[in-house]
Parts: structure tokens; C-alpha cells; sequence
């Protein structure tokens, strides 16, 4: 049995404690400061406030000021739970709390763009905590398509783990792998990340095509739009495949679990969806993130707003084809401009 300290209490750092009580391992709960109420219900009763199911026995819950004591000296693995918008705050608390290496396993979806490429976030941690303790981090990272609400009752769910150390990947396959949970092994960091990160920011196309139908016409045999929702997820595949290409991934991660697989189950609910829908209604980000979809979290659109510098400084400087990403664009312009959402369907399926 080994001891897995989670940071980060949200939905899909939560429901991983299933797998990791299955194995065997014990298994200790680190909320943000934004899981507060989330921790005093696991410590009081085991229940998980957003999931709505009770954590299994053997899971203990610490608010986010007992870091070090839940990590103590006797981790074995950290997996870091945490959004995007929250990887600054957790590398900070990984360099004033460790003391020595641990190895770590990211579930956060994300890249960390520079100035003429984007950079996945396990490399980013690693160097970060590298250049600020000196501590050298072995770090691997999650993939593919996993709902948080399924995992959390059992649900058979397929999943990929990347590192560069692949024996190390294959022990975390290991250390996890249940009858219900099967992860997978990828020596493929950049194409996973890049396809973990941009299917959030594509679901978000594909969602355009149902909100877009309720301005639609009704038409007498009540059709719906998923021959719409079919083409923009087909664009979304090959613009994913640019982008992987581009940073040196491999097409295998686009068209398996990491991406298409991703792609499909985001594209089905969640919040990068319901955006989507909104913005086909006809109202911009700005006006979705005010009004219906108010205080959430959308990281398809955070991802947007960050990496468009980098994604259009590639795009000039031609080691980004811009003419092969359309739909790429149009989710740019809609998301920085704060504009409506206009699919340039006569521009797809060009490249």
C-alpha cells in the first residue's frame, strides 16, 4: 500500500480518490483555500459536496493551510488537482513545503504559452520548482476523456498517462489501473497536453451548433444540428493536429483517447459546451460570463485568452500554418474581441 496526497479538492482531483482507495492506498484530501466547505463536509461526513457521493473510508480530507502535514515525510505520490488558473498558486506551495522530491502526477488541463511556442504544464512545474528549490521533480500527466461524476460512481472509464519517464508512467498505470479505471501509457507529454488543453477550447465549437439551433427556424420533422456539431468537430481533430505536429507530438494523441476521445465526451455536457451554446444563441463570452454562466470556470476559454498571443505569433512567424486553423481563429477573435462566435465553414477542410 502506498500513501497518494491529493491538492486540490475540486471534482476530478476528488474523484480520483476511487481508483486510489481501490488499489489499496491511503489517500489524503488537500482542498485549495476555494475548497473549504468542500473539506469540513469530507472531514464531518465523507460527502462530497459537488460530486454528491461519499468519498470512499480510508480518504481523509485536510484544509489547505495542513499541506505539509498531509504530505508529511511518507508520500508516495502527489497528484495535483488543481485548475489552470490555479498551477502558480500550487507551485508556490510545492516550493515552501517540499523538502525533498516527490513524484507527482498532474490531472489540470493547460499549456503555458511563451513567447513562439506553448509549453505542457508538467514541464513548466518542473522547472519552475527545479530553478526556485533545486529539487529535480519526476512529473507525469493524465489525459483523456474522464467525467469526473462518472469516475466518482464506478463508471468504466479509460484514461492515459504521459511522462518522460516511461517506467515511471507505467508504475503510475500500475499503482492505479482497477477493474473499472484503466489508464494507459503514452511517452508523449506535448501531444497529450496539447490535446487535454485544446479539446476544452474546441468542445467549445462543437457546442456552438445546438445553442445555434434554437435561433433556427423550426422545421416541420423538428431536425435537429448535429450534422453542424460533425463538421466543426472534424475541423476541431485536424486543427489538433496541426497544433500537436507543431510542437513535436505525435498524430496517435490526437486520434486516440487524448484527443478524439477527449473531444467527443467534453463535446457531450460541461461547462466549455454550455459556452458554446451560448455564443451560438448569439451572445459573446463577455455577455455569457456575466449573465447565465456567471462565477464559473471555463477553461477552453481561459486557455483562448492566454495562449492568443503565442498561438498568433506562431501564425506570423510561420510555424503555425494559419490558413490550416480556421476554427482555431474564429474562437480567437470570438474570445479576445469579445465578439460573436462566426464559423468559417467555407474555410474548413481546406488542409
Amino acid at each position: 500500500m502506498s500513501t497518494i496526497t491529493i491538492l486540490g479538492a475540486g471534482v476530478m482531483g476528488s474523484a480520483m480518490c476511487l481508483p486510489a482507495r481501490d488499489c489499496g492506498h491511503a489517500v489524503r484530501l488537500v482542498g485549495t483555500h476555494l475548497d473549504t466547505e468542500i473539506i469540513d463536509s469530507v472531514k464531518a461526513t465523507g460527502r462530497h459536496l459537488k460530486l454528491n457521493v461519499r468519498l470512499p473510508d480510508g480518504v481523509t480530507g485536510y484544509q489547505h493551510d495542513e499541506f505539509a502535514k498531509a504530505l508529511g515525510t511518507d508520500t508516495d505520490l502527489l497528484l495535483l488537482g488543481i485548475s489552470s488558473a490555479g498551477v502558480a498558486w500550487a507551485i508556490d506551495r510545492l516550493c515552501e513545503t517540499l523538502k525533498a522530491p516527490v513524484p507527482v502526477v498532474m490531472i489540470t488541463k493547460g499549456m503555458h504559452p511563451e513567447e513562439s511556442r506553448l509549453t505542457a504544464l508538467p514541464d513548466r512545474v518542473a522547472s519552475e520548482v527545479k530553478r526556485r528549490t533545486g529539487l529535480d521533480l519526476r512529473l507525469a500527466a493524465i489525459g483523456g476523456p474522464c467525467i469526473a461524476g462518472e469516475l466518482a460512481v464506478r463508471r468504466q472509464t479509460g484514461t492515459v498517462i504521459t511522462a518522460h519517464d516511461l517506467p515511471f508512467a507505467q508504475s503510475l498505470c500500475d499503482m492505479l489501473e482497477t477493474d473499472y479505471y484503466h489508464p494507459r501509457l503514452s511517452g508523449d507529454v506535448i501531444g497529450v497536453e496539447i490535446c487535454a488543453a485544446f479539446k476544452n477550447f474546441f468542445a467549445i465549437g462543437v457546442g456552438w451548433a445546438a445553442g445555434h439551433l434554437e435561433k433556427m427556424a423550426a422545421t416541420e420533422n423538428r431536425a435537429f444540428n448535429h450534422n453542424a456539431a460533425a463538421i466543426i468537430f472534424d475541423q476541431a481533430i485536424r486543427e489538433l493536429m496541426v497544433l500537436v505536429r507543431a510542437h513535436g507530438g505525435t498524430e496517435q494523441s490526437v486520434w486516440g483517447m487524448p484527443g478524439a476521445g477527449d473531444l467527443y465526451v467534453t463535446a457531450q455536457a460541461g461547462r466549455n459546451s454550455r459556452l458554446g451554446n451560448n455564443l451560438g444563441r448569439g451572445l459573446t463570452y463577455r455577455q455569457t460570463k456575466d449573465g447565465p454562466m456567471k462565477g464559473d470556470t471555463i477553461e477552453g476559454a481561459e486557455l483562448g485568452v492566454t495562449v492568443a498571443k503565442t498561438l498568433r505569433a506562431m501564425m506570423k512567424a510561420g510555424t503555425l500554418d494559419a490558413k490550416a486553423l480556421p476554427l482555431t481563429n474564429a474562437l480567437l477573435d470570438a474570445l479576445t474581441n469579445d465578439s460573436a462566435l462566426d464559423i468559417p465553414w467555407a474555410q474548413f477542410h481546406r488542409m
